[in-house]
């Protein structure tokens, strides 16, 4: 027998007397002596480590060390938002890692005035309208239970054929491990698991984030990347994002944990001599990668993951997060032209702007993005961001935005960097653009209307490439030649408004959608659809922040051509042509395809409107974030100012 198992030992009343006398008694004494102690003390109120933290399964033993926990972030949506108290900061043992490089101080122009300061007393959130009668609820309902059982099928299929492998490829039901071989797919599809109820498929999941280690890239023979090189950009956006997220709905420690493990993995990447991200890093050894050509850093890259690493400082109080995260935004601060526009790169060597375009789509979205989103989610607290926002905003509206001749379709191109000309491009990942000023123009007080004028023409351009199709479906980049380029947008508004305003603003009218493409205005450049998310997502702010359910239909329009097009025997792939049926496939489903499209038409069908705009803030990878505030302890460790 097992000495685990032994048999309970009997005494008399005279040998349990002298048993109390010995000295392994007083010992226990005092071990239970000190256990009431401490269940008095945990009683007490303030922050504190949970003594019996609550149950999951596998154990916590798994996790290589006790993770203190904040109290949970509001639930959703019945539970009002509560505010987290002082993070709890605990070391952790050194790494093998190269020491950190100090963050430069950013050299500031003699012509620019120091960032604005936190403030206690932001302005109420507007109240947002009441979204229109979108008739049948249970039709609704039904619609968003499709979209469950799109996401669970072909999820299925991913963890039948491909995991734990980053993505399906679901033509040949091969795999791909194109972001480091941890299992993309399932971290950035796991918060969209919480928030569909999908309980199964989540806990199924667990086990595979106990056991991320983030040290190494995987060494599967079908990875993307062979010399190791962990994509900084990616890797935030999709694992750290997904994990944060995930604490952040379902309060399990040992996602903070991980999430910590990963942010803290990735920290040397910013031991450069200019304290700038490059492409990627090798996270066993601490040693940055090179850059992009020219080594450069790439500006969505370098500006896209300050909203993670503030929300990580905020649960932890590692100071470290914030340092490098604040001294990317001061450095663009320092590098804004034309009042508020950022160049697409900067010298890895010694800062300097490179590039020949300015740009909202590839290299650069994201960026301007999170400017306006660190300002909300630090519940409108830090105006720096507001300031930076509304000037690139603006300057945005004044000089990417083009309006073609005929249909007046607004959309938002690149621009060659000396000259300031168009090159009349307009890309499906530009289409988030419509969103963020949605977003922008509900919260800020007092905003230029031509924000909330400029969300919905971009809106309505990129459903207009949708219906254009044959197959209901966007293609991945359009091109606005010669006269059909037309001309900028705020000198059609000029004309418009001494004309006395009459009709609709311009670019805002609904144009009737176009099958033959000599009527259309633009060529397709790029005719493939990659599943891309951008411009659902813009529908479903626009649906939460104005109201209007026309953009809740053209989310179901979008969602039933995906559905149509794009589904194989048991999962989805992207199409090689929008305009052929039937549509070609590749043999390829990302990621975001689960993190973020099904997320957004799930929520914009749902009933209830599960994730609140003025309690959450969305990363660029559809991970929401808690709106939360500095505490003056974490303002004064942390270095917030």
């Amino acid at each position: 027998m097992l000495p685990t198992h032994r048999q309970p030992d009997t005494y008399t009343f005279g040998e349990a007397r002298r048993l109390w006398g010995s000295r392994r008694a007083r010992l226990v004494s005092f071990a239970f002596a000190v256990f009431c102690i401490l269940i008095v003390l945990s009683a007490s109120s303030g922050p504190r480590l949970r003594l019996f933290p609550s149950p999951w399964s596998p154990s916590q033993d798994l996790d290589a060390e006790e993770t203190p926990s904040s109290p949970p972030p509001p639930s959703l949506p019945e539970k009002p938002p509560l505010p987290l108290p002082r993070p709890l900061y605990w070391p952790r043992p050194p790494t093998n890692n190269p020491p950190l490089a100090a963050a430069p101080t950013p050299t500031r122009a003699s012509n620019l005035p120091p960032p604005a300061t936190v403030i206690t007393d932001p302005p109420p959130f507007p109240k947002l309208p009441t979204p229109e009668d979108s008739g049948d609820l249970a039709l609704w309902r039904q619609r968003a239970e499709q979209v469950k059982e799109a996401f669970v099928r072909s999820y299925e299929v991913y963890e039948e054929f491909a995991y734990p492998h980053d993505e399906l490829r679901p033509v040949s039901d091969g795999i791909r491990d194109n972001f480091n071989g941890w299992g993309a797919t399932l971290v950035d599809g796991f918060d969209t698991m919480i928030l569909m109820g999908l309980d199964d498929l989540t806990n199924r999941s667990i086990a595979h984030i106990a056991k991320l280690t983030f040290v190494e890239v995987s060494n599967s023979p079908h990875l993307l990347h062979k010399n190791k090189q962990i994509q900084f950009f990616e890797t935030v956006i999709r694992y750290l994002g997904g994990l944060l997220s995930a604490y952040a709905l379902a309060s399990q420690p040992l996602y903070l944990a991980r999430a910590d493990d990963l942010g803290r993995a990735l920290i040397p990447i910013f031991n450069t001599t200019t304290g700038l991200p490059p492409f990627g890093i090798n996270t066993k050894t601490g040693i940055g990668g090179i850059g992009w050509p020219g080594n450069s850093a790439i500006l969505s890259e370098m500006a896209s993951f300050q909203m993670e690493y503030r929300y990580l400082a905020h649960l932890t109080g590692r100071p470290e997060y914030v340092k490098h995260a604040d001294f990317i935004t001061e450095f663009l601060r320092q590098h804004e032209e034309h009042d508020g526009l950022l160049p697409l790169a900067y010298s890895l060597k010694n800062g300097e702007a490179q590039g020949k375009l300015y740009s909202v789509g590839a290299r650069a979205d994201s960026a301007y993005e999170y400017l306006l989103k660190q300002w909300l989610m630090t519940g409108r607290t830090e105006p720096k961001f507001l300031d930076m926002y509304l000037r690139s905003a603006d300057a945005i509206i004044e000089y990417m935005l083009y309006i073609s001749p005929q249909r007046k379709l607004l959309y938002a191109t690149d621009l060659q960097r000396t000259t300031l000309r168009p090159i009349g491009d307009f890309q499906h990942l530009s289409c988030f653009l419509a969103g963020v000023f949605a977003l922008g123009a509900a919260t800020i007080p007092n905003v230029d209307p031509r924000h909330a004028w400029a969300a919905e023409g971009l809106a309505h351009t990129c459903w207009i490439t949708y219906a254009d199709a044959a197959t209901g479906l966007g293609p991945e980049v359009i091109i606005f030649r010669g006269n059909a380029a037309g001309h900028r947008w705020v000198d059609e508004l000029r004309s418009w408004d001494v004309r006395g305003r009459p009709g609709a603003v311009p670019g805002t009218s609904e144009a009737t959608p176009v099958r033959g493409e000599e009527d259309r205005e633009y060529e397709i450049h790029d005719k493939r659809y990659l599943l891309r998310p951008e411009t659902i997502e813009s529908f479903y702010i626009l649906y939460r922040t104005t109201g209007a359910a026309k953009w809740r239909e053209r989310g179901w329009a979008v969602f039933d051509a995906i559905e149509r097009h794009t589904r194989t025997k048991n999962a989805y792939a992207s199409i090689k042509d929008v305009n052929a049926v039937p549509a070609p496939r590749d043999d390829d489903m990302p990621s975001f395809f689960f993190a973020e499209t099904l997320k957004y038409a799930y929520l914009l069908f749902a009933e209830e409107d599960k994730v609140p705009l003025e309690r959450w803030t969305f990363n660029t990878e559809a991970h929401p974030f808690p709106t939360f505030t500095w505490s003056a302890w974490e303002q004064e460790h942390l270095g917030i100012r």
